[in-house]
């Protein structure tokens, strides 16, 4: 078969205008698979990587989100030199030099391999390099292309098509196999040469460059997917695997409660890329910024702890109150402040617990204390959350859950207990009257997370991702209708049993149903007319109804 560099060859036809469009479009492109990834080892592990791959090509690309800094615009070197040195100015390592290492390392893995197909480098950085058009064919000779001069690429993000099928994928997976790396002893030398060969710098100059390190690295935002949750419809779901940090050992979900009865709670893996997890649900903005805030605090409480230990760090309490109704992405965002706390040194693991009054309330004198124990164990490192935490609040005054909340008060009072965040979940009206009836819990629980309900553009934009999982597309008609329904209901909808973005998950797999239905019956020639959701595919939706008064 004759090979052919398209893939390459449109990258390089690309303008700074057009890279981005062009980046953009090949997450619709069925004949390349992509993947981003959080960094790459060792020369790129702070940065932005796209991968795109077919049966002959292959095109890394960086982005290099510098920072808005007096030095950006500057030279660069003439000679692909790993650091460079430019008279008045700091020397600095060479973001395309470090490109170039990646590339071969890419390349020797593919070797091991045996796969002979070409791979080309893209750089996409804030930097103005004012050399840049003296440069362009040594770049070009070094199979990379650069453009400079972007804004704020730390916050761009482009879709992927991580289709295992495609070959493309299985040259991507020998690429980042660091297994291979064993025989590839040339270019770890290479790393250890280009450190030493860095100039030293003094104790101040350490520290500001470890300050702006620890600045520019917050909230990373990185490739990731979701938990499949009822609450998590505003999510992607790319692959699973490659979402859950496997290093950490989470513990099952057994609880004895006594010897003759057990039950079991949920337990949800850490994420590693959270951030960009939560960027992805849609609305929740003030959630967003409040969760930035306390995981910011936290943050700077671990740098001052490393750079200063001698130092008085701030108090942070962890424990939350999550406010709102089914379907508003409690269980999702729970899992993704875990997550944010882990990455930012706060917890051990960031794994979450889930919980109800179920797991605690048993049948024998002294369940409840046996079972919060235990749960508190398995949460140790990560989140407990306890969702609808006011049936614990019985209107019966001896009430087994009254227990467990004045246990759970004691537990956190112990300073020991650090590791560990508590979430307590519910409707508004309901958990403010638990935290009247128990004052302690007011002090312990000052970080409250207020959950709205979609609006309906809101349940719109969720309806897209959910369908976009599954490469469906609407025909125009069959939007409209959709459209149409889904807004009938909303606006006769009852808000105190509103499912929200559990209503479309619902609504969606009754079209998903019908959809198969259909195309079993019709065999579809190709995948396009396979993927296309038609009028004919979305039924009726069933409207609830307001509850009946009682009275008068």
């Amino acid at each position: 078969m004759l090979k052919t560099n398209r893939l390459i060859d449109d990258f390089k036809r690309q303008t700074k205008i057009t890279i981005w469009k062009h980046i953009e479009a090949m997450a619709v492109n069925y004949a390349v698979y992509s993947y981003h990834l959080n960094g790459f080892d060792p020369y790129l592990r702070d940065k932005d990587i796209y991968v795109y791959s077919n049966s002959d090509n292959m095109v890394v690309v960086c982005l290099d989100s510098c920072g808005r800094h007096d030095n950006r615009t500057y030279e660069e070197s003439d000679g692909m030199d790993s650091i460079i040195y430019i008279a008045g100015t700091e020397p600095r390592e060479s973001m395309v030099w470090k490109l170039k290492e990646t590339l071969q390392i890419m390349r020797n893995r593919l070797q091991k391999w045996q796969y002979n197909i070409e791979v080309y480098g893209v750089l996409l950085t804030e930097a103005h390099i004012t050399n840049a058009d003296d440069l362009e064919d040594m770049w070009e000779a070094n199979h990379i292309k650069v453009f400079e001069g972007f804004c704020d690429l730390k916050h761009r993000r482009a879709g992927v098509n991580a289709d295992d099928t495609l070959p493309g994928k299985i040259y991507f997976g020998a690429a980042i196999d660091v297994e291979l790396d064993a025989e590839c002893d040339a270019h770890e030398q290479s790393a250890e040469d280009a450190d030493k060969s860095k100039p030293i710098v003094d104790e101040n100059d350490d520290f500001e460059r470890m300050l702006t390190d620890f600045i520019n690295s917050q909230f990373e935002e990185v490739h990731s997917t979701q938990e499949e949750d009822d609450e998590s419809a505003s999510l992607q779901l790319p692959e699973e695997s490659d979402d859950e940090t496997e290093d950490v050992v989470i513990p099952d979900g057994n609880i004895e409660q006594n010897g003759a009865v057990s039950v079991k709670v949920e337990i949800l893996r850490s994420i590693a890329n959270p951030r960009e997890e939560l960027d992805k649900l849609i609305g929740c903005d003030d959630i967003k910024r409040r969760m930035d805030e306390l995981v910011a605090l936290t943050s700077y409480n671990k740098m001052k702890r490393a750079l200063f230990p001698e130092c008085r760090q701030h108090d942070v309490s962890l424990h939350s109150i999550f406010f709102g109704r089914p379907g508003t992405g409690k269980t999702t965002v729970c899992k993704i402040f875990g997550s944010l706390l882990r990455q930012a040194g706060a917890l051990s693991k960031g794994h979450v617990v889930v919980c109800d009054r179920g797991s605690f309330i048993g049948t024998l004198w002294g369940d409840e204390e046996r079972s919060l124990r235990q749960v508190l164990e398995k949460a140790k490192g990560g989140v407990l959350m306890i969702d609808e935490a006011y049936l614990l609040n019985g209107k019966n005054e001896n009430d087994p859950g009254k227990l467990v909340i004045q246990l759970l008060m004691n537990i956190l009072a112990d300073e020991t207990q650090r590791d560990i965040a508590v979430v307590l979940c519910g409707y508004k009206d309901q958990m403010q009257k638990l935290l009247e009836m128990n004052p302690g819990l007011q002090s312990r629980f000052p970080n409250k997370f207020e959950f709205q309900d979609f609006t309906i553009d809101e349940l719109l934009e969720i309806t897209k991702s959910r369908v976009k999982e599954f490469e469906y597309q609407f025909t125009d008609q069959a939007w409209n209708k959709y459209r149409g329904m889904l807004a009938q209901a909303y606006q006769v909808r009852d808000p105190q049993t509103w499912g929200n973005a559990r209503f479309v998950a619902n609504q969606l797999e009754r079209i998903y149903i019908q959809h198969a239905t259909r195309c079993v019956k019709q065999q579809p020639k190709d995948k396009s007319e396979l993927l296309v959701l038609t009028p004919e595919d979305i039924i009726p939706i069933e409207v609830p109804r307001p509850r009946a008064r009682i009275g008068f």
